[in-house]
C-alpha cells in the first residue's frame, strides 16, 4: 500500500510541473552532445562541422575582445592545421521548446589556416541555441577569454 501512495504522489507531482520540465533531461543531453559531437568533428576532420548555425545566422561577441559579429548561417565553415579544443563543463538550460542557453568553457589549441597559431586557448561561453530540422544549432553566442588563456585572434567573418 506504501508503494501505491509514493507512486501515487509521484505521478501528481508531474502532473503540477511545466511540460518542458518533464523532458530538461533528454534536452539537456541532446544539447550536450551535440556540442561534444561538433568539437570532436573539428578535432578529427581539422575543420569546422558543417551546420552548426541557425538558418537565421548567429550575433555573437568572440573572445577577441571586438565589437558584435553577425554569423551568416552559410558562414565558410574554418579549416585547420591542428585542432585539440575540447569543451568542458557544459551546463545546459531548457528556455522554452527548441530553445537553450549553453555556459561552458573551451580550452586547448588550434591553428586556423592562414593565422597565426593560438597554443593556449582557454575561453567561456554563453550561447543560445535553437533546435532546427532536428539539429541544435547556434543563434547567438557570447566569448570570453579565461585569465592565464587568450582568445581568438579573429575579429571580423573572412
Amino acid at each position: 500500500m506504501r508503494h501505491l501512495v509514493l507512486l501515487g504522489v509521484a505521478i501528481a507531482s508531474l502532473a503540477v510541473l511545466p511540460a518542458s520540465a518533464v523532458g530538461q533531461d533528454t534536452v539537456q543531453d541532446a544539447v550536450r552532445q551535440s556540442i561534444m559531437d561538433s568539437y570532436a568533428y573539428g578535432r578529427d576532420n581539422l575543420k569546422d562541422a558543417p551546420g552548426g548555425y541557425s538558418m537565421h545566422g548567429s550575433a555573437e561577441f568572440w573572445s577577441s575582445g571586438g565589437l558584435l559579429q553577425w554569423v551568416p548561417a552559410d558562414a565558410p565553415a574554418l579549416s585547420y592545421e591542428s585542432n585539440s579544443l575540447t569543451p568542458k563543463h557544459i551546463t545546459v538550460i531548457p528556455l522554452a521548446d527548441g530553445v537553450a542557453l549553453v555556459h561552458m568553457y573551451v580550452e586547448g589549441s588550434y591553428h586556423t589556416v592562414g593565422a597565426a597559431p593560438l597554443p593556449n586557448y582557454l575561453t567561456r561561453g554563453t550561447l543560445v541555441v535553437v533546435l532546427e530540422n532536428g539539429e541544435w544549432v547556434t543563434r547567438a553566442a557570447h566569448w570570453s577569454p579565461i585569465r592565464g588563456g587568450t582568445g581568438t585572434n579573429q575579429t571580423a567573418i573572412n
